[in-house]
């Protein structure tokens, strides 16, 4: 038996504007591009005879929507569909975007995976140097941007990586884990530096999506790179993985999959 919920009523939306107020950021005229990245793996609804259907789906919101999506919210939406009956999975796309789309203010596209069609997906890692291995001594565990420096005028190009961030939700204060990619073209950053400052986010309260715009946010004031990318892939968590991204310069995110997700 198909059961009447007010699906749209289980999500929670979070104003980007007041993270980005305190970062100093024009919420009108942001100084990047990007996208939240969002895989769902627990989605499962009844077709018209009451067979469950399970499938994976994809979904990208826009940073320029207004919200973000709080992520166990997002969660009990996707679960709250296990009991009800949609015609065909179009018209349970439409549902899901629609309610979205209503939550974040914004642009939001998904895709939706039978699981016949995901075979053979390799787990990868970043392309890139990991700077994980650093010879140092860490300390401190509190957020903090002033760690970041460059070693040298030296101008290159340099994509670098390391798996070993921790933040904390903010709502949960569960732990979340990812690997971080930072893409920049300028003087070179000290890599031992900026291993440190990522550490530094091990107690820091913030959402992923919240965390990524402030690690790029540092990087460009402290750093001063001419072109900057900053990546996150996130392990998942509730049967969800978030992977934000933001860039100022042309970049199209390699959708590999860690081997934490």
């Amino acid at each position: 038996m198909s059961l009447k919920i007010n699906h749209f009523s289980l999500l929670k939306s979070i104003p980007r504007k007041k993270h980005r107020d305190n970062l100093k950021l024009d919420n009108s005229n942001l100084p990047f591009m990007g996208k939240d990245i969002w895989t769902l793996y627990e989605l499962s609804w009844l077709n018209k005879n009451g067979i469950p259907q399970v499938a994976v789906a994809k979904i990208e919101i826009n940073i320029t929507s207004a919200n973000i999506i709080e992520s166990k919210s997002l969660k009990i939406y996707i679960n709250s569909f296990h009991q009800t009956k949609f015609n065909n999975h179009i018209q349970l796309l439409e549902t899901i975007q629609f309610d979205l789309t209503k939550c974040v203010c914004g642009v939001v596209s998904i895709k939706l995976f039978n699981l016949n069609q995901i075979k053979n997906e390799n787990i990868s890692e970043f392309y890139g140097c990991c700077i994980d291995d650093q010879n140092i001594e860490i300390t401190s565990y509190q957020y903090n941007p002033f760690l970041l420096i460059n070693s040298s005028k030296k101008i290159l190009k340099e994509s670098l990586y390391s798996n070993l961030f921790k933040s904390n939700c903010p709502i949960t204060q569960q732990p979340d884990w990812a690997s971080i990619q930072i893409i920049y073209v300028g003087q070179e950053i000290d890599h031992s530096a900026l291993l440190a400052y990522l550490i530094s986010f091990r107690n820091h309260n913030e959402f992923h999506e919240e965390c990524v715009e402030r690690i790029f946010n540092d990087i460009e004031n402290n750093c001063k790179p001419h072109e900057l990318t900053v990546y996150a892939r996130y392990t998942r968590r509730g049967g969800i993985d978030i992977n934000p991204w933001r860039t100022n310069t042309l970049f199209s995110p390699c959708l590999v999959r860690m081997c934490r997700q």
